[in-house]
């Protein structure tokens, strides 16, 4: 029963082309469409289902730790249509599921509409380039298509530590090795010691949520290498703060020399739904220039945001800029925008005026 209803399931989650299926019992199963919930018109799922669902997919390890912890999270391959990255849970004292579909073609820089500037930091020989925002956010996505670039156009030895492997790379110009925490290697502080002496020219930290890990990407930044990691922050300012703010106090003096120096660059991204179907991304790019690094010394981070705003000819753009731009080129709704503003009142104001055909100084130029 289950390995023939959870082929199907897949099927249609691949089809329609849903980023996620949520399996609960007491509801049919629904797909997560251009960012709505869409529940499908089959039967309503009891206990016995959504436990059959899960042991059709979830390796014996895994089933262990949903047993001993409640939930545990794990990915497989569908075939050649996609890869699925699952969290599998308790609730009610019944089992659920949340299936996450990573495609398997990777997007380009153009289709993710990802600031063009990025494709100059990700060659630079060594530092540290983070991809922040909130979960489901397509930071994922926009690695993938990052280290994706980098095995087309250099030789490069790529390491990648993940939990779990979302985006499977095959060798093109560039060698590259996928380790999975829980499977390859224990931890990711563990991970980013050995990497670094496996030869790597480049290593994707797929999560930078504690104390050691931060500090062994921060060190492998240092060391030479291009270092790419995550952190669940809106802006970047935020993932500035929020790096220092993880270690205690009589080392934070220390920690913003070093990040002054590791640091190359910060995308802070966020998704919002595209009219009149699909998804459409929106992006805060800080570039580290020697007057950015000035301030993240001296701890003067509140200031980021005007040196962005400053920043534009190094290929620099603020979140509420690009919030902006996609209300203004009619691809998302001015609703959606707000919800995502930083500066909700500001945003709010410029829309108004925009509608009257009052611009900022700075817009007219861009149309000229």
């Amino acid at each position: 029963m289950g390995t023939l209803l959870i082929d199907k399931l897949l099927q249609t989650v691949c089809t329609q082309k849903a980023s996620d299926l949520h399996l609960t019992v007491g509801i049919p199963p629904v797909l997560r469409l251009h960012g709505h919930m869409r529940p499908l018109a089959t039967k309503v799922l009891e206990p016995s289902d959504t436990v059959a669902l899960m042991k059709s997919i979830t390796p014996e390890r895994c089933q262990q730790e949903l047993q001993e912890v409640g939930g545990t999270d794990f990915g497989f391959a569908f075939g050649d249509m996609a890869r699925f990255r699952v969290a599998v849970f308790k609730q009610k004292g019944n089992v659920g599921l949340v299936l996450r579909r990573v495609p398997n073609e990777f997007l380009t820089f153009e289709q993710l509409g990802l600031p063009p500037v990025m494709e100059q930091l990700i060659q630079r020989p060594r530092g540290l380039i983070l991809v922040t925002g909130p979960t489901g956010s397509g930071k994922t996505t926009s690695l993938a298509s990052m280290i994706n670039w980098l095995n087309d156009n250099m030789d490069r030895h790529i390491i990648t530590i993940e939990d779990p492997i979302e985006y499977y790379h095959k060798h093109k110009k560039s060698l590259i090795n996928q380790r999975e925490i829980g499977v390859d290697v224990p931890d990711f502080p563990e991970a980013i010691k050995r990497a670094l002496r496996m030869d790597p020219d480049c290593i994707l930290v797929g999560e930078m949520r504690d104390l050691p890990t931060i500090s062994a990407a921060i060190t492998a930044a240092e060391t030479g290498h291009i270092v790419f990691g995550t952190l669940h922050t809106n802006s970047a300012e935020g993932t500035v703060n929020r790096i220092i703010d993880v270690f205690p106090q009589e080392q934070q003096d220390q920690i913003r020399t070093q990040l002054s120096v590791a640091i190359v660059g910060i995308l802070a991204q966020s998704l919002l739904p595209r009219k009149p179907k699909g998804l459409v991304a929106a992006y805060e790019c800080l570039v580290i220039t020697p007057a950015v690094s000035n301030l993240i010394r001296e701890n003067k981070t509140y200031r980021i945001d005007s040196t962005i705003q400053t920043g534009r000819k190094h290929g620099m753009i603020l979140m509420d800029d690009s919030l902006f731009n996609l209300w203004r080129q009619g691809l998302v709704d001015e609703e959606e925008v707000l919800l995502k503003a930083r500066k909700v009142g500001e945003l709010k104001e410029r829309i108004d005026n925009a509608k009257k055909g009052i611009f900022d100084d700075k817009e007219d130029n861009d149309e000229g």
